[in-house]
């Protein structure tokens, strides 16, 4: 078992032709997901990766050609949501956006629009997801990981990284890893996460990395104290950031003195979650919780 992501996954590439689409596209493939179409308006009849994956110029007629149930995005911030709502129209169960920088307002009105769509965004402004062993949708190294019962979800990129890689050195394995990203409005949070791993019958424990701004971990905290059987460890990010300061994500800014870390580790280690004072600690902590 496995959340989101799995052997099933028929992975559809938004902008599949441009530097980073063909680069992380030839990872994905590389790692054994089923990548089998990509998307790039005006270039529908080539294809790429040696003639392996056909382009086509619309998500809806690469999904009936093809049986594609999930997508990823990698296209530029201005036609980003776009993009997404053209992927929701075609019906795709699964949207992951890579794309930073786009617009707040673009966002809200992508928010609003998925609300009434039984749709799954997971980004924007994120690494993606990797079940280890079984498939790869984003920009997480493959080889970082291996597969295990511990379901990790970030609002960081790169610490994402050093979590997975400190579990593996210890021989701890991911059943999950979701990167949900940081931007203020998202498609995924904490909760609809934590939720899929209280579900999941792989997942064991629970890794949250979460950051300075706004209150997501806090409103995470209460739902882990009402909903969650399974021991969870944590880890925030920023805690030396001056407040008004935007540090890496555009969510992850200190303001009238709301979003601190402290009040995130304070309302953390109030249900029982262990916070580590770096993101090495974390395989230790879970360790003490078994």
């Amino acid at each position: 078992m496995s959340i989101l992501i799995n052997k099933n996954t028929r992975l559809l590439v938004q902008g599949i032709t441009g530097n980073e689409g063909l680069f992380h596209t030839t990872q994905m493939k590389a790692y054994g997901t089923n990548v089998v179409a990509g998307v790039t308006p005006g270039k529908g009849g080539e294809w790429v990766l040696e003639g392996k994956v056909p382009v086509f110029d619309s998500v809806k007629f690469a999904v009936e050609a093809t049986g594609a149930n999930t997508s990823i995005i990698f296209v530029p911030a201005r036609f980003a949501s776009d993009a997404i709502f053209e992927a929701a129209d075609a019906g795709l169960e699964l949207i992951v956006c890579i794309t930073e920088g786009i617009p707040v307002q673009d966002m809200m009105r992508v928010r609003n629009y998925l609300d009434q769509k039984n749709v799954r965004l997971v980004g924007p402004n994120c690494p993606g997801l990797l079940t280890p062993g079984e498939s790869k949708v984003g920009i997480i190294p493959g080889d970082i990981a291996i597969p295990g019962n511990v379901g990790v979800v970030s609002r960081s990129g790169t610490l994402t990284y050093g979590v997975l890689y400190a579990l593996k050195l210890v021989g701890m394995g991911v059943s999950t890893c979701v990167g949900i990203g940081g931007d203020p409005i998202n498609g995924t949070n904490f909760i609809d996460v934590l939720g899929m791993f209280e579900e999941d019958p792989q997942t064991e424990m629970v890794v949250l990395i979460g950051e300075i701004g706004g209150s997501d971990e806090e409103r995470a905290a209460e739902f882990i104290a009402d909903h969650l059987t399974k021991p969870v460890a944590a880890f925030i990010a920023g805690q030396t950031a001056p407040p008004g300061k935007r540090m890496g994500h555009a969510g992850a800014i200190v303001e009238g003195g709301s979003g601190l870390a402290a009040d995130k580790i304070r309302a953390l280690e109030a249900v029982a979650v262990h916070v580590a004072q770096h993101p090495e600690q974390i395989p230790e902590l879970l360790m003490k919780r078994v």
